[in-house]
């Protein structure tokens, strides 16, 4: 019943607020940056339910955003989005983009978000390479990060496309991060529109949600105008936190 309220609501926000804001048009998406096919989320959940030790909750009432695939183009404009409304995230980050957006890493850290090892090059199949290249893999986007913001915490690792092994859990567990899955998917890396991101955030979110969206890895106007939307109506109904780093 509370899901369906929730659906509803976000629904009927869609309709007061549709002509408060420009929605820019399902852009036709630039690949991802990625070294294999993007895996279908029936998939990757199926991998994910056989990989133990998974974070998929805040482990409290709070809700928490987590963007996947910058640092690029369109970061710094979503750190604007929730520096204005107060919020705090978490950034999964790709180690070989890195240092391009140097100073928008810089910001991150200054403005309190979390960060999190997403690889160096966005293998997918991460969990089939020897334990030496996913060592290798994470140990550069660590160096990569470290490079700019010096001692910077990186308390968690995303594995591309939720796609987690029995041996990247460990090898990231020994490096001192913890697996973060997610359990809400708006699936907005296909850009499926501005509204539907804003209907699948609104109508699954719950308490100790785990938001999964993407600030880089294409076109993301459609992200960023869903996100002017779900920000403030989120914050209005949950505490919105990065995820710990103790």
């Amino acid at each position: 019943m509370v899901r369906r309220c929730a659906a509803a609501l976000a629904l009927l926000l869609l309709a007061q607020v549709g002509s408060a804001f420009t929605l820019a048009p399902a852009a036709t998406a630039a690949p991802r940056v990625t070294t294999a096919a993007a895996a279908p989320a029936v998939a990757r959940t199926a991998v994910a339910a056989r990989s133990p030790g998974l974070i998929t909750s805040t482990g409290s009432a709070a809700v928490a955003l987590t963007f996947d695939d910058g640092p690029g183009p369109y970061t710094a404009r979503m750190l604007d989005l929730l520096d204005r409304y107060h919020v705090k995230a978490t950034f999964c980050l790709i180690g070989r983009q890195v240092r391009a957006y140097a100073a928008v890493v810089r910001r991150m850290v200054a403005d309190g978000m979390t960060l999190c090892n997403h690889t160096w090059d966005h293998d997918e199949r991460l969990r089939t390479r020897g334990d030496a290249r996913i060592r290798n893999e994470l140990q550069r986007t660590n160096q990569a990060i470290h490079a700019v913001v010096p001692g910077a915490r990186i308390a968690y690792f995303r594995n591309p496309g939720g796609a987690f092994g029995s041996n990247t859990v460990r090898i990231a567990r020994s490096m001192g991060m913890k697996p973060l899955m997610w359990n809400v998917d708006p699936r907005d890396w296909a850009n499926p529109g501005t509204r539907a991101i804003i209907a699948n955030v609104l109508g699954h979110t719950h308490r100790g949600s785990v938001v999964l969206s993407h600030d880089g890895g294409g076109v993301r106007t459609p992200t960023l105008a869903a996100y002017r939307v779900i920000v403030p109506n989120l914050r209005r109904r949950f505490r919105l936190i990065a995820m710990p780093v103790s």
